[in-house]
């Protein structure tokens, strides 16, 4: 792995957030300013590509990176918070419904978050 790939995964394990490849490079700029935006988008396709780090879409933002670690994710419909869930593993479950041998999941529950709950936004 490469110096520059090695410090973006080292920015995703040790954060609680789920950044962006711009809040990334943000963060690597303060400590290292001739790196470029491409060099960071292009190591997080690596890094996702061999899956030492996740991906995490959602419609109308941009991607965000995460932890291998195994957990699901709350996503705000309105803004797009995103929050971290601890379920019940449902490997399981969905295997018995498939005929295909199912390697993972990523399980995305759409929500409103409570401060939007709380001021009335509505999706």
């Amino acid at each position: 792995m490469n110096k520059n790939a090695q410090l973006i995964l080292e920015i995703i394990q040790s954060s609680d957030e789920h950044m962006t490849a711009e809040q990334i490079y943000k963060k690597l700029t303060a400590d290292s300013p001739r790196m470029s935006l491409a060099t960071v988008y292009n190591n997080l396709a690596e890094l996702y590509e061999s899956g030492q780090i996740r991906k995490v879409s959602s419609e109308g933002y941009p991607d965000r990176y995460d932890k291998t670690v195994k957990h699901d994710h709350l996503i705000c419909r309105k803004c797009g918070k995103l929050t971290d869930i601890l379920l019940k593993d449902l490997t399981d479950l969905l295997q018995s419904q498939i005929d295909e041998e199912l390697l993972s999941y990523d399980l995305k529950i759409s929500y409103l978050c409570p401060f939007c709950q709380y001021t009335g936004r509505r999706p």
